[in-house]
């Protein structure tokens, strides 16, 4: 592998914990519908990680997706149970980004901290495989 592209897999890694650092700060200033975004940039910037280090490329969010489902989810490198949050704050996102009325509360986004860090962990692991 380059060392450009060991450099930005590190990047990448760095901006997923940086992300989800960001989502604790949001929730606790009850700030749910940006901890919501927060959470799903940490994902796909640890996702954006795994498939650049297994020679995986595409400029688009649902291209990601398609991506991670395919060749780690579906293959069983990833638990269904661990990947459905990454699927799960995509439509989340969406829906706070770009629909109105959408507000998300405390009762529903925190679990999804617990388990989107459990997410990048497992990802990291994979990265480091």
């Amino acid at each position: 592998m380059k060392e450009w592209s060991n450099d930005l897999i590190e990047y990448r890694i760095g901006k997923a914990r940086e992300a989800l650092e960001d989502a604790r700060i949001l929730a606790n200033s009850n700030r749910w519908n940006t901890c919501v975004n927060r959470l799903y940039y940490s994902c796909f910037y640890a996702v954006i990680a795994l498939l650049i280090k297994k020679g995986f490329s595409t400029s688009k969010h649902t291209g990601v997706r398609s991506l991670l489902n395919k060749h780690f989810i579906k293959t069983g490198k990833i638990p269904k149970n661990i990947a459905i949050i990454y699927n799960d704050l995509f439509e989340r996102r969406q829906e706070s980004d770009y629909e109105d009325f959408v507000d998300f509360n405390e009762s529903q986004v925190r679990p999804w901290i617990s388990k989107t860090d459990s997410f990048i962990n497992h990802i990291i692991d994979l990265v480091k495989t």
